[in-house]
């Protein structure tokens, strides 16, 4: 691939379809956006790697909706790893890029930088959140933290609650090209059954604890097509994935050439927060001129941070709180 070709799919999510096997998918590359994520934390190896993988995740899942404003990916444990939390913003206009952030939240003196990154989560959950905006009640879907990873927590989400059989094939990791520094790079496929009219399945499944897996929902030619496609994604390999010489759409047809790929138009990403002083103040509204008190710095001052995107924000303490006596003008 050339150094131009190369460019032009970083940070983007490229939409298909098998027309043979009725599943659509998605490849997903996250170069700058993912080292933006990552770089302005110094976060131990083990949560670099979780957030990758989630921030992966989410582009992944994110194109899959039609979204009007946000979704929101989270996983909560009792481990060191306590919180992985992500967001992704729907494009505002046609042909816009989408926008994506990332943060963790650890007990470094109980975090293990040798041990596995999944298992330092413990007992938890996984949820997806959908948020459409003013006028509408988001939606929540909680899953029990299994199957080794997080995207076998993802796999589980879909068919648990969804019951849309859904593969991933993630990677990521530090990259170096020729002429260039050492970044963050991050690559992956999902395939994802088309809905069923009537879903058959019921009851437990055959997952860990007893969720529903992909083998419970499809049965016959599904079942076959849906097994085809995994064996045929077991092929690819990391460098194909992140690496600098294969485009997406020759890894989907090296891939998936018998099944009929039929890509869409690709959808970039970037890295976006929705912080604001604005939204520091509606946050603080609720709280009484004593608690704004107990907030002041001893130099005056009422300060707020942004885990997302380390923006760090300054007010005059009686402009906060529901009993503020000026308005925020002055703080500018």
């Amino acid at each position: 691939m050339t150094l131009g070709a190369r460019i032009a799919w970083d940070d983007t999510v490229l939409p298909f379809q098998l027309d043979r096997s009725d599943i659509r998918g998605r490849v997903a590359r996250l170069d700058g956006v993912l080292d933006r994520v990552l770089t302005q934390h110094a976060y131990p190896a083990p949560i670099e790697s979780l957030v990758a993988e989630m921030a992966l995740l989410t582009a992944l899942i994110g194109q899959t909706i039609k979204l009007r404003w946000k979704l929101s990916l989270q996983v909560r444990g009792d481990g060191p790893a306590r919180l992985i939390a992500t967001d992704y913003y729907g494009p505002t206009e046609e042909g816009t890029p989408a926008r994506i952030r990332a943060w963790a939240s650890f007990d470094a003196e109980r975090l293990d930088p040798a041990a596995d990154p999944f298992g330092q989560i413990g007992k938890g959950y996984f949820a997806i959140l959908i948020d459409q905006g003013e006028g509408t009640v988001p939606y929540q879907g909680i899953t029990p933290i299994a199957g080794g990873s997080l995207s076998a927590c993802a796999e589980t989400y879909f068919s648990q609650s969804e019951q849309l059989p859904t593969r991933f094939q993630l990677t990521s990791g530090r990259s170096r090209v020729p002429g260039q520094g050492e970044h963050w790079r991050a690559g992956g496929v999902m395939l994802q059954h088309m809905p069923k009219a009537s879903p058959f399945a019921t009851g437990g499944g055959s997952g860990e604890g007893g969720l529903l897996a992909a083998a419970d929902i499809l049965d016959g030619e599904d079942g076959d097509n849906w097994n085809r496609a995994n064996i045929l994604l077991d092929t690819v390999e990391a460098l194909e994935l992140i690496g600098p010489s294969v485009q997406p759409t020759d890894l989907l047809v090296r891939l998936f050439h018998e099944e009929g790929p039929r890509v869409f138009d690709p959808q970039p990403v970037v890295f976006g927060c929705s912080c604001s002083e604005e939204k520091v103040r509606q946050t603080l509204s609720i709280y009484s001129a004593k608690d704004i008190g107990h907030m002041t710095t001893p130099e005056g001052i009422v300060t707020a941070d942004c885990q997302f995107c380390g923006a760090h924000y300054e007010f005059a303490p009686e402009t906060l709180g529901f009993e503020a006596t000026t308005d925020g003008d002055s703080d500018a």
